[in-house]
């Protein structure tokens, strides 16, 4: 089964997206802060993480950081309600696998999912 890591500051956004793909028939885990997320990667393993940037403490640059470094494997996604292309351009040179901006379309979400998937196989 595919293994899903969704990771934001916003509980019911979390919430939302492990509904939203566990009705795909995804393993979806979730954790609401960067520490959270360093440790659920680490238990889990993720195939595929959507990683919020802008997040208390670890922001998501620095968690993209650590699962490049040590799970190179995973593919990231970054989700972001920030649109600056700094930040953006910054976490593609930090090995981001591709970036989507809030509010989410679901469609392109799951599209986009499915394209790391494929990838990985």
């Amino acid at each position: 089964m595919v293994k899903l890591l969704v990771v934001d500051d916003e509980e019911e956004i979390c919430d939302f997206l492990k509904c939203f793909f566990e009705e795909r028939e995804f393993s979806v885990d979730t954790a609401c802060s960067g520490f959270d997320a360093l440790e659920k990667i680490a238990q889990v393993q993720p195939d595929v993480c959507l990683l919020d940037i802008k997040m208390p403490g670890i922001d998501g640059l620095q968690v993209l950081k650590e699962i490049k470094d040590k799970y190179p494997k995973v593919k990231v996604i970054m989700v972001t309600a920030i649109e600056t292309t700094e930040k953006i351009e910054e976490a593609v040179r930090m090995g981001a696998d591709n970036y989507i901006t809030k509010p989410l379309s679901l469609e392109y979400l799951e599209n986009d999912v499915r394209q790391k998937l494929a990838s990985i196989a």
